[in-house]
């Protein structure tokens, strides 16, 4: 597995750049995992809860890509902020090589 950085802005405004992250793993595994705040994750990753929801920097979202149906759902349901386009579940952003030195603003309100 390759490594990668991964920058998580907190809603403090602090920022935690974790380097070194694994590739195959979900955000939200690496949120948690590094006690980023704001990665609660109640469903485990599931695509159930909405707890996970973060908002991926305009640069990333083309290379991230959109959610599909299930967590399109879940985000419309259970995200009063959720902001087309930008919206994601990190429980279903699986990272990858290509997703090197990706931002994400975590979002609290759920």
């Amino acid at each position: 597995m390759e490594r990668i950085t991964v920058t998580f802005l907190q809603e403090n405004g602090e920022e935690r750049v974790l380097k070194d992250v694994e590739t195959g793993l979900t955000l939200m595994e690496v949120g948690r995992d590094n006690g980023v705040e704001g990665i609660v994750a109640d469903c485990g990753g599931c695509c159930d809860c909405g707890t996970c929801h973060v908002l991926v920097d305009e640069e990333w979202r083309g290379i991230v890509g959109p959610p599909n149906d299930i967590e399109a759902s879940t985000l419309d349901l259970m995200v009063p902020t959720f902001e087309e386009g930008a919206s994601r579940l990190s429980c279903q952003v699986e990272l990858r090589p290509e997703l090197d030195g990706l931002k994400v603003k975590v979002s609290t309100e759920f």
